[in-house]
C-alpha cells in the first residue's frame, strides 16, 4: 500500500483542521484536496518513480508537497532549507532530481540547475486549480521506496537513507500503539520535518485523524508555552536540548500548569537523568517517554514505559512493538549482564539500505539485523542502556572513558542547563577532557574550581575533566540536535 493512503483513506468525513498554528491552519478536507491535486499535476510533469527534493520549513505547502510527491508514486528527498549550495548539488547529482519544490527565496540563492523548480507561488496556482479529481488508491509494494532521507554528515558526506512505504507504515503502527493515539490527540511539532522525528509526529497524528500545531520558533520559548495552552495540546515532543532549555532556561516553563497534556516524548540523544527528575517532578500527571531511535529505523527502535521509569531510570527500554532489540559482542552473540555490546535491530521498519552505498549497507545491515553503531548494555529484566556510540569512546592514559557518565555528573549542578565533554590532544595522556559548559543566567555562577571539586567527589580521577570552558548558548543544528566540536 502507498503509505499516503494508508495515512488518509479513512478521513473522507473528518470535519477538522489537521494543521493548527499561528500563522496558517489547513483542514483535513484541504489537504486531501491539496494533496490529490499536486500529485496529479506531478504526474503529468514527471511521471512516477523520480526523486523530488523538498526545501520548505514547515507549513500547509510543505506538508501537501511531502504527501503529493509519495502519492504520485515518486521518491520525496526532504532537505534542510539551511542547506549550503555544494550540499544541495551533491545530493540533486546523487539522486538525479529533475525537480525541487522549495520557496522562492531558496531558488534565488540556491539557483539549482534542474529542469523543473517549483516555488510557493507554482503551488499556490496549483491548488487554487479548478481539478476536480476522485481519490484513487496508487499501487506500490512494500519494499517500494517512498524517501530519502540524509543524515547530516560531520566528517564525511551525508549518506542517504531509503525508507519504504511499508517501512513508514510499520513504524508508524508501531509507534501510535504503544502512545496511544487517537483523534483527540494534538501535538505540539517544534522538530522539522526534513528529520525522520519530525516526520514520525505528521505520520502518526495524520494517521489517527488528530492535529498538529506547527512552531518553527522554538527560540522563543514563550511562544512554545503559549501553544501548549492555546491549542489544549495532549503531547509534546523535543530532543534534550529542548527539555533542558525549557527546564533551565525559561522562568515560567514550570510555573505554568498544562492541564491538557497527556504525555511528552524526547530522543535524538540522550537526556540526562537530572532533567527527566526535574520535568516529572514538576509535572506529576504528564508522562515522560525516553525513546530511542535512527533514520536507519524509519524513526523509533525502543521506548521506556513511563511507569517503569523510576525503576529504570536511564534505560533507553525494550523494543517497540513488532521491532526486536538485541545487545551483541563483535560474535554476534548476545551479550551478558553488565557487558557492554552493540545494539542490533530487526523489524519492518529497518531501512531498505543506502542510496548508492552497498558497501556501507552491507555493513550496517547483516543477516538482516541493522547494526546501529550505539553501545549499550542490559540488565537483569532486559532493559538496555545506552552507553555511547563507539566513536565518541575517549582514552585517557588507555583508560576508556564515556563522555556521557561525565555529562551527567555536570549536568547535576542546577547550574548548568548543558555540559559537552570533547577529547583533547595531551602530550602525556594522549587525550584529554574537556568539558564545555553553559551556565543559567537566572541562577549563580559556579567556577571551573567548583566544577572540578563536585567531579572529584563523583568521578575517579582519571574523569575529572582537565579543562574547562564556558559558552553562552547550546550548540544544535537545525533539528534541535546537540553540535560536537
Amino acid at each position: 500500500m502507498n503509505c499516503v493512503d494508508y495515512f488518509l483513506k479513512d478521513h473522507d468525513l473528518r470535519q477538522k483542521d489537521f494543521i493548527l498554528g499561528r500563522k496558517e491552519t489547513l483542514s483535513y478536507q484541504d489537504l486531501k484536496d491539496g494533496v490529490l491535486k499536486l500529485s496529479q499535476w506531478l504526474n503529468d510533469k514527471i511521471g512516477t518513480r523520480q526523486k523530488v527534493v523538498l526545501l520548505m520549513p514547515n507549513g500547509n505547502f510543505s506538508v501537501i508537497s511531502y504527501l503529493a510527491i509519495m502519492k504520485s508514486g515518486n521518491v520525496v528527498v526532504p532537505l534542510n532549507p539551511a542547506i549550503e549550495k555544494t550540499g544541495l548539488q551533491h545530493v540533486i547529482a546523487t539522486c538525479e532530481a529533475p525537480m525541487a519544490i522549495m520557496t522562492k527565496q531558496l531558488i534565488t540563492k540556491l539557483n539549482p540547475n534542474l529542469a523543473f523548480t517549483v516555488s510557493e507561488a507554482d503551488l499556490a496556482s496549483i491548488l487554487e486549480s479548478d481539478m476536480c479529481l476522485e481519490w484513487q488508491a496508487t499501487m506500490a509494494k512494500e519494499d517500494e521506496l517512498a524517501q530519502i532521507i540524509f543524515t547530516s554528515g560531520s566528517t564525511a558526506l551525508p549518506k542517504g537513507v531509503m525508507i519504504s512505504h511499508g517501512n513508514i507504515i510499520a513504524n508508524t503502527n508501531s509507534i501510535i500503539s504503544y502512545l496511544a493515539l487517537n483523534e483527540k490527540d494534538t501535538i505540539e511539532v517544534v522538530l522539522p520535518f526534513f528529520y525522520c522525528y519530525g516526520l514520525s509526529l505528521l505520520h502518526t497524528h495524520l494517521k489517527v485523524g488528530g492535529s498538529i500545531v506547527l512552531n518553527n520558533t522554538f527560540i522563543f520559548i514563550n511562544s512554545v508555552i503559549d501553544d501548549l495552552i492555546k491549542y489544549k495540546c495532549t503531547g509534546f515532543a523535543g530532543v534534550p536540548s529542548h527539555f533542558q532549555i525549557l527546564l533551565r532556561k525559561s522562568e515560567s516553563f514550570k510555573s505554568n500548569t498544562y492541564p491538557d497534556l497527556r504525555y511528552v516524548t524526547q530522543a535524538g540523544g540522550k537526556l540526562h537523568t537530572s532533567f527527566i527528575k526535574e520535568f516529572c517532578s514538576a509535572f506529576e500527571a504528564t508522562d515522560f517517554y525516553v525513546m530511542y531511535g535512527q533514520t536507519e529505523a524509519t524513526a523509533r527502535l525502543s521506548y521506556l514505559d513511563p511507569r517503569q521509569l523510576g525503576l529504570k531510570l536511564g534505560s533507553l527500554g525494550k523494543g517497540i512493538p513488532d521491532v526486536e532489540l538485541q545487545v551483541v559482542n563483535s560474535e554476534g552473540e548476545k551479550v551478558k549482564v553488565g557487558e557492554t555490546g552493540e545494539i542490533r535491530a530487526k523489524g519492518k521498519n529497518v531501512m531498505l539500505g543506502y542510496y548508492k552505498e552497498p558497501k556501507e549497507t552491507a555493513e550496517t545491515i547483516r543477516d538482516g539485523w541493522l547494526y546501529t553503531g550505539d553501545l549499550a548494555t542490559v540488565d537483569e529484566e532486559g532493559f538496555i542502556f545506552h552507553a555511547a556510540r563507539r566513536k565518541e569512546i575517549i582514552k585517557v592514559g588507555g583508560k576508556r572513558v564515556s563522555p556521557k557518565e561525565i555529562e551527567g555528573v555536570i549536568l547535576d549542578m542546577p547550574e548548568v542547563v548543558d555540559c559537552t565533554i570533547e577529547a583533547v590532544n595531551d602530550d602525556l595522556l594522549g587525550e584529554a577532557i574537556k568539558a564545555i559548559i553553559v551556565l543559567n543566567n537566572t541562577k549563580k555562577g559556579v567556577s571551573e574550581y567548583e566544577i572540578k571539586e563536585y567531579c572529584a567527589a563523583r568521578l575517579a580521577n582519571y574523569k575529572i575533566p582537565k579543562l574547562i570552558s564556558f559558552t553562552d548558548k547550546v550548540r544544535v543544528n537545525a533539528a534541535g540536535k546537540k553540535v560536537k566540536g
